[in-house]
């Protein structure tokens, strides 16, 4: 099947037309269109090996046909909108075909860099002038066209032509090309080809033009391959002839390069000093060292000096897992020819003055909104912009109002809400994790952009620039956020997830972040600013429980024995009563007969919560609306009958629990949303010292990351060792930390520096490192543990006891104090066996605490080892005298004296008191009231209670009317 395809599409190859030497043309066939055609319905049909693919790539159609027919025949119409839909398909990114993840598998990972060994042919082909000139002038005459008047398929070609620029800058550079800077690439070829055939400046109109917005994307994805190579700083400085410092940067470059040249040299010329077999050179034994026996140690090779004994010739490093590598990032940053540096900074200067904030206001509208056809990777593409323009406009010409659409605090919070999401994204995508940490990296060089244009702002002449700084710093320094993103990136490093060159870069935002934030503070350095506010205590209602509520409803008799006298005495003395109040409510929509319920709950309410007259009022005034059936009485009521109708309603049950109980419900519901109000952040205003701040870089995670950058010292460049050293410099000396420093693959570094120290980069790595080793070497004479530590990553509170010399673990109650010895063990179960035999009725851990020889113990320490010594599995806790409760259950005994008791003193005027009394188990009245109705005794709990009810309630009522 596969060798039929081949001979299908060599046979639609052939028919596409032929190339004549003599005129040096290329001629169409007269069923060109139609084969091009065909190809597109192959590709179509490909499988997911693009053996089709992969087939018209081996052919180098598009080099020896597509591209001529395309040069020679581009006004025809149809013919070029056909080859244009083929020259997209063929040039699509491979990464894009696998879902932008390069494929793993064997046979797949062979596919992929066919493919890709092919578009690097597509895009050498592409470096000739008159393709560029063809696309060029067919992309003026359509954006020529009015976009009322363009039309669907004008629009779509204009597009086209946009994907084919965007798919020939995006092909990588050939690895087996290796161009040295200040030469033309392939890459350079196709930017000089655009450049001559006008290309740049139809994209420099699209982009100043807000018409044409709906290509602002395509147009920030070829900048961004177009500028892939290039540093800003590089393109700003390209002048007509270099600069001195041009001069002094290639001079310390070549210089490098000549040192790492002769120490490849010389560590070559010593591997292969000997050349004979070092058994030849004789066998040597070594004085005062022992091997493994009791003989002495024998070395098979001459030793000028006893430090080159070595024992790691022959040991293999055990291989990291794949999932566990560092991820090393592989930059491709180069200077190219002068002549493509020159355009593309003219270029520069021209988006920035006409185009830079019309485009980025539209993209970042776009992004925010998710309007139109926005993809994911499309805010990366904008970090870029933003970084790459703001660094070019820096080192150029500084000017704000250039870059004032992404100068702005709006423009600091996007970053770090982006940012934030990607470091989510490598969390949970663990499959796509090097695209999000990518994608971290280039949000996080645009965080630190912003941060380098506010200090070039500071620098600046103009007043309202520096006052434009100031405010700007004002709102990023006093929100909590913003200053703590810093510090958590660095916390939150992981080399298995972020490249090493994104930790470099993360330590130079953190110190030009840092710096900024100690020349805001000033001389006193302190500010006001917003800080997190301590969570504030919900005091809750307390909710009553239903057996609380039956005891309130027990408890009645005891409240009217208080109620009853003071309603007595207001019946009595007061003589006039207002005479105006309402007993219902004439708005509300219930009927007023149906209002009698809630007049006479009024009732109640005002008896029970102490005002009499308001109850007395309040009857009198029902009475006279409500007079059928004498529900509030008679008009001609003495006053004891009314003091008598009063208790009735006091004691009567009209519901009121319910209504309570929705009551308590409601006041849930609202604790219930208090707390939710509490859960959320909230915050309050402070001052901040920058002392303060700085005490929280001590931290072994971001010790341990400035550690790995450090490995590479000899790569990175001067600024960033000397940020990695002012950090390690405020953590080792500035907050008296440099025990945290102590680390064995710091020192590991430290002696690749000391070796390296005639270097004048090295000057002040080499001074840090012989201070930490002085510390070190102080340390160690007062607490020789010291070089154990070294192996471990050391937290504050462990640094302070290894400067002390662990002196303060004496006097403090450690865990190691809280442990139990085995004497100590043997001692707490000789203690339990002795209370077990003597039992003197004491509580055995009371007894126990009372005898230990360490006074230290607390009871619920020996409680907690005597469970965990299975001495105590059913132990209960100590129990006070008096306070058993009888059982629930009532025996046959009980229940008969019960009834008996009930029998003899039913006729009492305390009846229950006289029955509680004479009970052998002694029993709250509730409990004795509930069996006496399920006994079938008493029908109503009033029973019990009236008699004594009415006696106590006429004698005081009756004692107090003689009284008066």
């Amino acid at each position: 099947m596969s060798s039929l395809l081949s001979a299908d599409l060599a046979a639609a190859c052939n028919a596409l037309g032929y190339f004549d030497p003599k005129t040096s043309k290329y001629y169409a066939d007269a069923n060109t269109l139609e084969t091009v055609k065909d190809l597109i319905r192959y590709l179509r049909k490909d499988d997911e090996n693009y053996d089709i693919r992969r087939q018209l790539g081996e052919t180098k159609v598009l080099q020896t046909d597509l591209l001529p027919l395309l040069k020679n025949y581009w006004e025809e119409t149809d013919l070029f909108d056909v080859l244009l839909r083929l020259i997209v398909n063929l040039t699509t990114p491979a990464l894009v075909l696998w879902n932008e993840e390069a494929p793993v598998e064997k046979i797949s990972r062979n596919h992929f860099l066919q493919i890709e060994d092919h578009l690097q042919g597509y895009k050498e082909a592409f470096a000739d002038e008159a393709v560029w000139a063809v696309l060029s002038t067919r992309l003026s005459k359509l954006l020529e066209l009015d976009y009322s008047e363009r039309g669907d398929e004008n629009s779509l070609i204009i597009e086209r032509i946009l994907i084919l620029i965007r798919n020939v800058l995006y092909v990588p550079a050939d690895v087996m090309e290796k161009r040295p800077d200040n030469d033309a690439s392939i890459h350079d070829q196709v930017l000089w080809a655009i450049h001559q055939s006008g290309m740049l400046d139809i994209i420099l109109y699209v982009t100043s033009s807000s018409v044409e917005h709906m290509y602002y994307f395509h147009i920030l994805e070829i900048l961004s391959f177009m500028m892939r190579e290039q540093r800003p700083s590089d393109l700003a400085s390209a002048a007509l002839q270099r600069s001195q410092v041009e001069k002094v940067r290639d001079e310390a470059e070549l210089l490098a390069i000549r040192h790492r040249e002769t120490r490849d040299k010389q560590k070559k010329a010593k591997m292969f000093a000997g050349a004979r077999h070092s058994r030849f050179g004789g066998t040597y034994v070594v004085k005062s060292m022992k091997s493994i026996g009791e003989n002495e140690l024998i070395y098979h090779k001459p030793l000028k000096k006893l430090d080159e004994l070595t024992f790691d010739d022959d040991k293999r490093k055990l291989k990291t897992p794949k999932n566990r590598q560092p991820i090393i990032a592989c930059t491709s940053e180069r200077r190219s020819a002068f002549s493509i540096r020159l355009f593309l900074k003219e270029f520069c200067v021209e988006f920035l003055n006409g185009s830079y904030n019309t485009m980025m206001y539209h993209v970042k509208d776009n992004l925010v909104r998710a309007r139109g056809r926005v993809q994911s990777n499309d805010c990366s593409y904008y970090f870029w912009a933003m970084r790459f323009f703001m660094e070019f406009n820096r080192h150029y010409k500084f000017e704000v109002k250039l870059i004032s659409e992404t100068m702005s605090v709006q423009t600091f919070h996007y970053v770090q809400q982006q940012s934030e999401q990607f470091y989510d994204l490598i969390a949970s995508d663990k499959k796509r994790l090097k695209l999000w940490s990518k994608r971290l990296h280039v949000a996080l060089l645009a965080y630190r952009e912003l941060f380098l244009t506010l200090a070039a702002m500071d620098k600046s002449t103009e007043k309202s620039v520096q006052d434009s700084s100031k405010v700007i710093k004002n709102n990023i320094f006093y929100i909590l956020e913003y200053r703590e993103f810093i510090l958590a990136l660095l916390v939150n490093f992981d080399e298995t997830k972020m490249s090493d060159q994104y930790l470099k870069d993360l330590i130079e935002t953190q110190h030009i972040f840092l710096k900024m934030l100690e020349n805001f503070c000033g001389k006193d350095g302190t500010f006001i600013v917003q800080q997190k506010a301590r969570k504030a205590k919900n005091k809750t209602k307390k909710q009553i429980k239903p057996n609380q509520r039956v005891a309130e409803e027990l408890n009645l008799d005891g409240k009217w024995d208080e109620v009853g006298p003071q309603l007595s005495c207001v019946l009595e003395t007061v003589t006039e009563f207002p005479t105006d109040v309402v007993p219902f409510d004439a708005a509300s929509d219930t009927p007023i007969d149906d209002q009698k319920a809630e007049a006479m709950r009024n009732i109640q309410r005002k008896l029970r919560r102490g005002d009499f007259e308001g109850a007395v009022v309040l009857l009198r005034a029902a009475r006279e609306v409500w007079p059928e059936n004498d529900s509030f009485g008679s008009d001609n009521m003495a006053p004891e009958e009314e003091f008598l109708a009063l208790r009735d309603v006091f004691y009567a049950d009209l519901g009121e629990n319910e209504i309570a109980r929705e009551t308590d419900q409601q006041s849930a519901d609202e604790d219930t949303e208090n707390e939710e109000e509490n859960d959320e952040p909230h915050s309050n205003e402070g001052t901040f010292k920058f002392e303060d701040f700085t005490k929280r870089l001590p931290n072994p995670k971001i010790v341990r990351a400035c550690g790995i950058a450090l490995r590479q010292f000899d790569n990175n460049t001067v600024h960033t060792n000397m940020c990695i050293v002012k950090l390690l410099h405020r953590i080792a000396f500035d907050c008296k930390m440099y025990v945290m420093i102590f680390q064995l693959s710091i020192f590991r570094t430290f002696q690749r520096i000391f070796s390296m120290k005639d270097a004048p980069q090295n000057k002040e790595l080499t001074k840090f490192a012989t201070y930490i080793i002085r510390q070190f070497i102080k340390v160690s004479e007062t607490n020789k543990k010291v070089f154990m530590e070294a192996l471990f990553w050391k937290t504050s509170q462990d640094c302070h006891q290894i400067e002390t010399n662990y002196a303060e673990d004496l006097h403090k109650s450690t865990a190691s104090e809280r442990a139990w010895s085995e004497e100590q063990e043997d001692e707490l179960r000789r203690l339990f066996m002795e209370h077990q035999q003597t039992n003197n009725g004491e509580d055995v851990v009371d007894w126990i605490v009372d005898n230990l020889i360490n006074t230290n113990r607390t009871r619920r320490g020996v409680l907690k080892k005597l469970k965990e010594m299975c001495l105590l599995t059913a132990y209960k806790g100590r129990r006070k005298s008096g306070s058993t409760r009888p059982s629930a259950t009532w025996t046959a005994v009980e229940e008969s004296l019960l009834r008996k008791l009930y029998e003899e003193f039913k006729d009492f005027d305390d009846p229950l008191e006289s029955v509680m009394q004479r009970l052998e188990v002694p029993r709250p009245k509730n409990r004795i009231i509930e069996k006496l109705l399920v006994m079938g005794l008493i029908q109503d709990r009033k029973e019990v209670r009236k008699k004594k009810s009415r006696s106590r309630s006429s004698r005081k009522l009756y004692g107090n009317t003689q009284t008066h």
